[in-house]
């Protein structure tokens, strides 16, 4: 299993949207739950935000890698946390 970073800001509508489809996602497959997740907020957060390479929010890293970036789907964020419970 491998960790899950996401980038986000308040008041980001998108991320918002993001956060109610992951706990949709939990709800339904609650061993997603699991996965490690670390929350930034660019805004507050800039220091390790500006080590990452990305342009939009959301954006998820699983590991080192860029899995998803810019408005969330139900498919997408599927995919992020499948991928990192399956390392």
């Amino acid at each position: 299993m491998k960790e899950v970073t996401m980038f986000m800001f308040e008041g980001c509508p998108h991320c918002r949207k993001a956060k109610e489809m992951m706990d949709a996602l939990f709800a339904e497959k609650p061993e997603y739950a699991e996965v490690p997740l670390t929350v930034i907020d660019e805004k507050r957060q800039p220091e390790v935000a500006d080590k990452y390479d990305y342009f939009y929010v959301p954006t998820f890293f699983v590991g080192e890698e860029k899995i998803h970036e810019g408005i969330p789907t139900k498919e997408a964020i599927e995919h992020v946390f499948k991928k990192a419970y399956n390392g």
